[in-house]
């Protein structure tokens, strides 16, 4: 499993990035996908998840009705759509795949079973 996040970078309070994940080495439609993310000092807070199955989604409370996910299953390419940005989204985001907790509501474990896999993570900054 590869996954290799891109769009990552500096903005003010208010703005909008976009993330992508280019994936491969996995089917991915039998693979829930989606993004957590790690602050200094903080623990891993699964953001938000797809099943490529059911295309049902989670999203943590800290950022729904800001934050879109979406995939390209063409493409095998995960989206993160990041609107109305706070400072406390300031982390490093992690795009992951699992084969195992692929029900949506395991979201927060994405990417830790044996069936699972992270990328290196891009860094979102997000001033005030």
């Amino acid at each position: 499993v590869q996954l290799v996040e891109s769009g990552g970078g500096l903005v003010q309070a208010g703005g909008s990035l976009r993330l992508s994940c280019a994936a491969s080495g996995f089917t991915f439609a039998d693979y829930a996908v989606g993004w957590f993310r790690q602050a200094p000092g903080k623990e891993r807070e699964g953001v938000s998840c797809i099943s490529n199955s059911d295309r049902a989604t989670y999203y943590a409370d800290s950022v729904k009705g800001r934050f879109t996910i979406s995939t390209d299953n063409a493409k095998n390419t995960i989206y993160l759509q990041m609107n109305n940005l706070k400072p406390e989204d300031t982390a490093v985001y992690h795009c992951a795949a699992d084969g195992y907790y692929t029900d949506v509501h395991e979201c927060p474990l994405i990417g830790i079973s044996d069936f699972g896999s992270w990328g290196q993570g891009t860094q979102v900054t997000v001033s005030s």
